[in-house]
């Protein structure tokens, strides 16, 4: 019963989507987010962190969500590594980075990019970044605004209640938190539960502070997205100069319901000049 729970709360970005990308899985030759030849470690900040580079060319983050990987983007490192140098990482406290702390916060994630990136010798790089990859996107623009060339973050919110994310979910999530509470405090609770109330509790982004972003954005939904679609539209006019789109027939797993529509649309955001 604890490992069904386990996970069924696998949060944001992995709620309803852990089959679809367990069968890409299977049918990719590269199991990305487990191919060791093209990934290596780098213990920064209090956090051994686990990613993997594909291709050659300009830089391009990959930034997955809660409770996700390396592997989330099994759809999207072939298609853009064929013009990129993609970078996948492992989130703190998620797939292979490991982080024993208490505390995990959107803040602490981008200045681990950030740190990344130095060690990589890389001034700056593009970005998509899904869900929590998104909201770490926007904290690396805004705290970090010489690292980002462009941003394109697909199912991010500003604020956890249920004015940003359907209540349905957010609902769901609050009750998955108090269930673990009842569970054995194992190692793997713990880091569920942490990895659960930083979706609950965070983050608290303001309008003004958006409009500190000063690089090129394409803000991205599922028009029946967990998110809200009155919130991605305010998320995208409170960023000067951004680019809105609502995808059609599509949730928050954008990436692998719209896949090819997805990776063009970013595409050509990136290589617009």
């Amino acid at each position: 019963m604890k490992k069904i729970l386990i996970v069924a709360i696998l949060i944001l970005t992995c709620i309803r989507i852990s089959a679809q990308v367990g069968e890409i899985f299977r049918e990719n030759s590269i199991h990305y987010g487990d191919n060791f030849p093209a990934g290596k470690y780098l213990n920064i900040r209090g956090v051994n962190l686990y990613f993997e580079t594909y291709g050659q060319g300009e830089p391009l983050l990959l930034i997955h969500g809660n409770g996700g990987s390396i592997a989330s983007f099994q759809n999207q490192i072939p298609f853009f590594s064929a013009r990129y140098k993609v970078i996948a990482v492992d989130s703190r406290a998620q797939g292979k980075s490991t982080d024993t702390g208490d505390s995990l916060t959107f803040e602490m994630m981008a200045d681990d990019f950030s740190t990344l990136l130095d060690s990589l010798h890389l001034d700056s790089c593009y970005i998509i970044g899904w869900s929590d990859g998104g909201i770490n996107g926007l904290m690396l623009a805004m705290r970090h605004p010489e690292k980002v060339r462009k941003l394109a973050i697909t199912g991010a919110n500003l604020w956890p209640d249920t004015t940003a994310i359907s209540p349905v979910d957010f609902n769901w999530m609050t009750k998955a938190y108090k269930d673990l509470e009842q569970e054995q405090q194992t190692p793997e609770i713990k880091n569920t539960r942490k990895l659960i109330r930083l979706d609950l509790t965070e983050p608290h982004i303001t309008r003004d502070q958006l409009q500190i972003i000063n690089c090129p954005t394409l803000v991205i939904a599922g028009d029946h997205d967990i998110i809200l679609t009155g919130h991605t539209v305010f998320i995208a006019e409170s960023i000067r100069g951004s680019n809105l789109f609502i995808v059609p027939g599509s949730s928050h797993s954008t990436l692998i319901d719209q896949k090819d529509l997805f990776n063009r649309v970013v595409l050509e955001f990136f290589e617009k000049k």
